[in-house]
């Protein structure tokens, strides 16, 4: 960990910066100038990275290969197909029956099968998304909503690719509003069947995934409908039936209308469609029927009375999408960092003025301070990305052992967490793309491509406003097993609970919070490198903006509806700021921990610093809240940005051994910004 003298020998507003003992130049000669760095030490930072599924990256590195990567210059259908055949050697491979239970016929390592996704983000997103499709949403949405009989009659064709299928939830006109899907499934007790149907325009099924050329199966989801011994409707909420929307020959079924949305912006090789129900009848038995069940004579029966609870119930155990696209937009922002930090370290711009020997691009504080904070949150978001992998993998071996609190926290997590780092993502892919220069903007080296394959994952999966949204509304207390129940007026009245007091107790609770905060001993003098001064100056802007929301949404209580929506979003600002700060904070302790149980002296120490700047950093994005709200001093938010330049300085100097340490497979590298003309050789040391 840095020391405390980092911060306190921060130079005087104006004055020059401290010059190294040593004589010469002050920074020259930092950086690693033949680009290569320290393998000992990668491999003791991998080991943190890697983390519990440790072999299942292993076995995934070994089975990727160049092929794999986004075949730049390629049609759309070459795309696609060579997309489909990099999905079947995949599914030779074993890795697909990581995610399913042994008893469904795969090995039940759900840890590993989130692993083996987050791997795909290195190479060619669209392999990534439609693997996500097929063996995580449409095999995920069988094997967690389905019985037993539908499972053994399903999920081995899906593990093997017999039955390719597709996850058809989003609609035109609903975005992200699920629980109010137009699309119904009305029970005929005539017939004993299911008739599925597109009522409106809006209702029509938008970027399903393999609904253009390679599905023959969706998982729908729909308004159940029964009708009562009156013959009036009775409605139960959304549910998920299994459609077949295709022949053997790929021909639309009858009642099916399925569209190619074509050329997109990215995921070429990912044949997205649209999906129009008119009146397709599909046997009773093809209800998903895990939380809400028809039986012969028309009868609906659940196991979970409420609507509303019923409809997150049913989403939560569907997380796994969630999960999987966050670690995936990780793994890319990785690459990308790696192939910046190789480029600034051979790439050099004008003459050393001693040695007339170029410098190298990392040299330059700008680009330290563009590239270094950003390596930092990359190994904080992989950290925590390990931690909410690990929650998901227990909780499907062992769903007893969570209850409902627990759980709902696991789901604001996941949702957090696939907002926080695809946003970072797609920031971190921009910045890398400039880094390079033009070199990066040439399709050859891959940046471009990244950037827009990763756009899109700021949105499905959830938007990331909503998503945000969400972690606030579970801090607030809204979103209780009722939430789904209620309108905004009823929102606004859960606001009114003791949120802030829950968040200290939670955050106070924790093993990591009894551990530091046990080490300040100068409450007067804290220190922005103090690890517990760290996690308590995180929580403490959390539940201000917390007690701050809670206090602006009280203003509705006894309001109509249209009044107290208008409060509501008057303060979805400040919801979005306090889940993002509530992010920050969990992503912070579950990065502290990951330093704290390395074994390896020296990585840790060097994690240690990249955790520093985690926070330096934070707190240089975000000085503004720190000084409006007295938190922090003129003085010391300087004090910060000052040791954040040094630590960014300090850590470049390791820069290569810390994207070795995300262990990407080499060949990812052999683009010609990094192989020929547009570098110059490295220097002698």
């Amino acid at each position: 960990m840095t020391t405390e003298t980092d911060v306190q020998n921060a130079p005087a507003p104006g004055a020059a910066a401290p010059q190294p003992a040593s004589a010469g130049h002050s920074h020259y000669g930092r950086i690693t100038t033949t680009g290569q760095g320290d393998p000992a030490l990668a491999a003791g930072l991998q080991k943190v990275l890697d983390g519990r599924w440790a072999d299942a990256r292993r076995m995934t590195r070994e089975a990727m290969t160049p092929d794999m990567l986004n075949p730049i210059g390629a049609t759309m259908e070459e795309h696609r197909a060579r997309v489909l055949e990099q999905m079947r050697l995949l599914a030779d491979s074993g890795l697909p029956g990581l995610g399913f239970r042994t008893e469904d016929g795969g090995t039940g390592d759900t840890g590993g099968a989130l692993t083996s996704f987050e791997m795909l983000g290195h190479l060619d997103l669209s392999l990534m998304v439609k693997a996500g499709v097929q063996w995580g949403l449409f095999g995920g949405a069988i094997a967690n909503l389905g019985n037993a009989e539908t499972r053994g009659r399903y999920l081995p064709k899906v593990m093997s690719l017999d039955l390719m299928g597709c996850f058809a939830m989003t609609e035109l006109g609903g975005g992200s509003d699920v629980q109010n899907l137009e699309t119904t499934a009305t029970f005929d007790r005539d017939t004993g069947e299911f008739v599925v149907h597109s009522p409106t325009p809006s209702s029509e099924k938008w970027y399903i995934g393999n609904a253009a050329r390679d599905g023959s199966m969706a998982a729908v989801f729909a308004q159940l409908i029964t009708h009562d011994e009156d013959g009036e409707e009775v409605h139960h909420g959304v549910h998920c039936l299994l459609v077949p929307i295709r022949d053997e020959d790929g021909n639309d079924l009858p009642g099916v209308t399925t569209t190619d949305h074509g050329h997109k912006g990215g995921l070429l090789g990912v044949d997205n469609g649209k999906i129009m129900f008119d009146h397709v009848r599909v046997p009773r038995e093809a209800l998903l029927d895990r939380f809400g069940a028809v039986d012969a004579e028309g009868r609906y029966s659940s196991p979970i009375d409420s609507v509303g609870a019923r409809f997150f119930t049913m989403l939560g155990t569907l997380i796994r999408g969630r999960v999987s696209v966050g670690a995936a937009a990780g793994a890319t922002a990785r690459t990308a960092l790696a192939m910046a930090v190789r480029y600034s370290l051979i790439r050099r711009q004008f003459d050393h003025p001693e040695t007339g020997k170029g410098i190298p691009l990392l040299e330059y504080r700008e680009h330290q301070r563009r590239l270094m904070p950003r390596i930092a949150r990359a190994y904080a978001y992989a950290c925590a990305q390990n931690a909410i992998v690990a929650d998901l993998h227990d909780f499907e071996k062992n769903p007893d052992a969570f209850d409902a609190e627990r759980r709902r926290e696991m789901e604001s997590h996941a949702a957090g967490i696939k907002a926080t780092v695809t946003g970072f993502a797609n920031d971190t892919i921009i910045e890398a793309r400039l880094a390079c220069g033009g070199a990066g903007y040439m399709s050859e080296n891959l940046l471009t491509e990244m950037r827009k394959d990763c756009d899109v994952f700021s949105t499905f999966e959830g938007d990331n406003v909503v998503l945000t949204q969400l972690v606030a509304k579970e801090l607030l207390g809204a979103y209780a097993a009722e939430f789904g129940d209620m309108d905004q007026r009823e929102t606004v009245a859960f606001a009114l609970t003791t949120a802030v007091d829950v968040v200290q107790e939670k955050a106070r609770a924790s093993t990591l919070w009894q551990k530091l905060i046990d080490t300040v001993t100068d409450r007067e003098n804290t220190d922005l490198l103090d690890r517990a001064n760290q996690l308590e100056l995180l929580v403490d802007r959390e539940e201000h903006l917390l007690e701050t929301v809670a206090r602006r949404l009280r203003k509705a209580q006894g309001e109509d509806g249209s009044a107290a929506f208008k409060v509501f979003n008057s303060a979805q600002d400040h919801m979005l700021q306090a889940g993002r700060a509530h992010m920050d904070s969990w992503v912070f302790a579950r990065f502290a921990e990951a330093v704290d149980a390395c074994e390896d002296p020296e990585a840790k120490e060097v994690l240690g610093t990249l955790c520093d700047l985690y926070v330096l950093d934070i707190v240089d994005r975000d000085k503004g809240w720190f000084l409006e709200h007295n938190r922090l001093t003129t003085e010391r938010t300087k004090a910060a940005t000052a040791a954040r330049n040094r630590l960014c300085t300090k850590l470049a100097g390791k820069a290569r051994t810390l994207v070795d340490a995300f262990a990407i497979p080499e060949f990812v590298f052999d683009v010609p910004m990094l192989t020929d003309g547009g570098v110059d050789a490295p220097l002698e040391t």
